[in-house]
């Protein structure tokens, strides 16, 4: 039986409101396949009017169950925004692990960056309704054993490259002070080319990128906590060189100055 997880919505914007009519869920991997995936995620919602629900991007893939289809979405360089019409419904995906799902393909991870792909376009023809099973599953546990089952159905073995890349993008996530990518290189033992060539391979997705978007996730879970009103000192604290730098980055990302969104999830 699958474990739960606790959900911490990280790079969700507005995370702190109670949106009603949603209920979310979350799942560890069985340990033979913990090199490979983060959780099992679902959503199941009910609603009487209409909602958008947005999310900033993760260097990640994902493999989503959806009105009876499975699809494969790789990193986003863009916002995720969903709009929710009235009524029910259900999603239920896999999210890999940073440089997770390069063992599960031929090529780099690269190529499936902004793009979101039929899972039999990558599979084969033998999983066309493994989106159908999933969501058909009596329950999240049975929905869980058949993604398992379908993973370990690909022959994965071990690969020390997704645990040391995972590790450099931890390192990123967790380290404010680290800003440039020659940082990073240097503690990993690494060329900075050597690095990006590791990142399009696995990650799909430049180091610097994950710099920038890692220090917009900690600036968005700040406001929502009500712990940022000092922007330039935010800024300072972040990394950036200055205020401006960090207001023109938060609003490419989140369509919305700090400012802005801060008023708006005060008065949602």
């Amino acid at each position: 039986m699958a474990r739960s997880k606790p959900i911490k919505l990280r790079g969700a914007l507005h995370a702190r409101l109670d949106v009603k009519g949603f209920h979310h869920a979350r799942y560890w991997p069985s340990p033979d396949l913990a090199q490979f995936v983060e959780h099992y995620w679902a959503v199941d919602w009910t609603l009487d009017e209409p909602c958008v629900r947005e999310t900033l991007p993760h260097p990640v893939v994902h493999l989503v169950a959806e009105n009876g289809e499975a699809t494969i979405g790789g990193p986003a360089t863009r916002r995720w925004t969903r709009r929710f019409a009235p009524g029910r419904g259900r999603v239920f995906a896999i999210k890999f692990r940073v440089g997770g799902f390069r063992p599960l393909v031929d090529g780099p991870v690269s190529a499936y960056a902004d793009r979101v792909l039929p899972v039999r376009e990558v599979f084969g023809e033998r999983v066309r309704h493994l989106g159908r099973d999933v969501l058909a599953a009596a329950d999240h546990h049975a929905a869980v054993a058949i993604y398992e089952a379908f993973l370990r159905g690909l022959g994965l073995r071990d690969d020390p490259a997704v645990d040391f890349v995972a590790g450099i993008a931890e390192r990123i996530a967790d380290d404010r002070d680290i800003t440039r990518i020659e940082q990073v290189a240097a503690e990993f033992g690494l060329t900075p080319r050597t690095l990006q060539r590791l990142f399009r391979d696995y990650v799909g997705a430049s180091p610097k990128w994950l710099i920038q978007r890692y220090r917009l996730h900690e600036a968005v879970a700040r406001i929502d906590a009500g712990r940022a009103c000092d922007w330039a000192a935010l800024a300072l604290d972040l990394g950036y060189a200055d205020q401006a730098h960090l207001i023109r980055d938060f609003k490419k990302i989140v369509g919305r100055t700090p400012v802005e969104y801060a008023k708006a999830g005060a008065n949602p």
